[in-house]
């Protein structure tokens, strides 16, 4: 297995090209390889406007373009598993498939992780740091889908399979990797309406990379329905359930929380803030947009006499982010202490900017209710898992395209609320004392509609339903708190997955393997 610093020379440990007659390999059109030509200069350019100011610059060129990578994972003597290759495109994807990775990992298994963007890449390093210093796993960015840059990739990395995770396929990776009868398996597959309709319009490059797959493993059965219709085989596709029911926190965290119960867990958190009587809820993940309509919505909160000593934890998607979400706040006049600075949370704060990586669970724990972005805005919704695992009812937007399965399971059973969602099974409170204000603030609410039209982005009717429902949580806490019972029971029963996507990769990996032994 090669290990020096640059790839390795095509003669050196090559990988044999297709000699199996069992295998079809379904080559890439032309048009689409032509494309991909012409298309690798403006792309060396996009990514030198992004990054040129990054330290990491020149690594990212080389590793994307076959000139420079890593030294391969080392195998161990007692295990003839080899080095799976698997490509998560940026942050959610590396959350999503951590856990399976670790499970590969633990049986035997090396792993080379690549990603496409910046904020994925940084969480790789960082959720894998360990496994990466000790050789079982090497890390870089992706290789551009150019036959001769994954030829150089293919060469050096050696994989005995190839996962890819949710919906990042390249045509001319896949095809490459049928040529040299490696198992490219889709792990967690998800393909939405409007996805769907896009590689619909390359419909002959679609099918080539359905048909270049050795294995579908799809959340659920509409996602199934639509990788048949572009191409795929029955026989290709299996359902399993959603990556995204298995919790991916930190190590710390997951010590924490296994120390005590979760309750015990959320008591001491806020203890330790010196929160213990205030409600409190988190706006997790947030793009822009979502911050403006978080404040808004504290704004309404801090109006009512019986929430005016209410908590906002607000954590940005991106760390690039911080400063301007911080300047966004201070415009508000809402006092605020800032997790970067070293701030505490006083009596007086109204707005805790969690600019830091790592804790999100933290916050999620210490929280009465969370609202997950990327929901309000039209990004797709980030993981509604990881606040129901730690027992905290969730508010989403209409925009959750990503994971709306998910979400539909924790909204039958009222751990989850969403927008004229149909799934929704409210927890019953007797307590209506709240109608009135809740009335009044949604007013106060649709009133600033046509002032802010300009200034935001987010989806103000989502917003007014939300606040609704926020204020019906942190008026009634015990409601809340048996809303996030039922989240965390629901994220319990769906352990499950995990094991199912994995057995069914070893079994596509044997199966692969038996085929080249005949």
């Amino acid at each position: 297995m090669p290990s020096s610093n640059t790839p390795s020379d095509h003669s050196a440990n090559p990988i044999d090209p297709v000699s199996s007659p069992s295998r079809v390999v379904h080559e890439t059109p032309l048009y689409y390889q032509s494309l991909i030509g012409l298309l690798k200069p403006l792309y060396r350019l996009q990514v030198w406007r992004r990054s040129h100011k990054n330290d990491n610059y020149q690594q990212e060129i080389d590793q994307r373009f076959g000139k420079q990578y890593p030294p391969c994972p080392v195998v161990s003597a007692d295990s003839d598993k080899g080095v799976i290759w698997c490509h998560a495109v940026s942050l959610g994807e590396t959350n999503t498939v951590a856990p399976l990775l670790d499970m590969l990992l633990a049986n035997g298994y090396q792993i080379w992780l690549t990603n496409t963007t910046q904020t994925g890449f940084a969480r790789g390093a960082s959720r894998f740091a360990e496994k990466i210093a000790q050789g079982q796993m090497s890390h870089s960015y992706v290789p551009v889908d150019s036959p001769a840059v994954i030829e150089t990739f293919l060469t050096h990395v050696q994989p005995s399979a190839a996962l890819f995770v949710e919906t990042e396929l390249w045509a001319n990776i896949l095809t490459k990797l049928s040529q040299h009868r490696i198992p490219s398996i889709l792990v967690n597959g998800r393909l939405s309406a409007s996805s769907f309709q896009s590689y619909q319009k390359i419909g002959a490059v679609s099918a080539s990379m359905m048909k270049n797959l050795s294995l579908i493993i799809a959340q659920d059965g509409d996602s199934a329905k639509r990788f048949r219709q572009l191409g795929a085989s029955s026989a290709q596709i299996r359902v399993a359930g959603s990556l995204k029911w298995v919790i991916n926190a930190s190590k710390t965290d997951n010590k924490a929380i296994e120390d005590n119960s979760i309750y015990n867990k959320k008591a001491d958190l806020r203890a330790g803030f010196g929160i213990a009587d205030r409600p409190v809820w988190v706006a997790a993940s947030t793009h822009d947009g979502e911050e403006a309509a978080a404040l808004s919505l504290q704004q309404q909160l801090l109006s009512q006499v019986t929430l005016a000593d209410t908590l906002l934890v607000i954590v940005p998607r991106h760390p690039e982010r911080f400063d301007a979400v911080a300047d966004l706040i201070q415009k508000t006049g809402l006092n605020m202490a800032r997790r970067s600075d070293g701030d505490m949370i006083g009596a007086d704060t109204q707005v805790y900017l969690a600019d830091s990586m790592g804790e999100m669970m933290t916050w999620y724990t210490l929280a009465n209710v969370a609202f997950v972005g990327g929901s309000l805005v039209d990004i797709g919704g980030h993981n509604p898992v990881e606040p129901a695992s730690v027992a905290t009812p969730v508010l989403m937007g209409r925009y959750t395209q990503s994971c709306q399965s998910v979400i539909d399971k924790l909204a039958s059973v009222g751990a989850l609320y969403q927008p004229s969602n149909d799934f929704y099974r409210p927890i019953e409170s007797n307590n209506s004392s709240s109608s009135n204000a809740q009335i009044a603030s949604n007013d106060q609410l649709k009133a600033n509609k046509k002032s802010s039209r300009k200034k935001t982005a987010y989806n103000r009717e989502d917003a007014v339903s939300i606040y609704t429902q926020l204020e019906t949580w942190l008026r009634n806490l015990p409601l809340a708190a048996q809303a996030g019972q039922a989240g965390e029971q629901m994220t319990i029963q769906q352990q499950a997955v995990l094991t199912r996507q994995f057995t069914m990769i070893e079994d596509a990996i044997e199966l692969s393997s038996n085929q080249d032994n005949l």
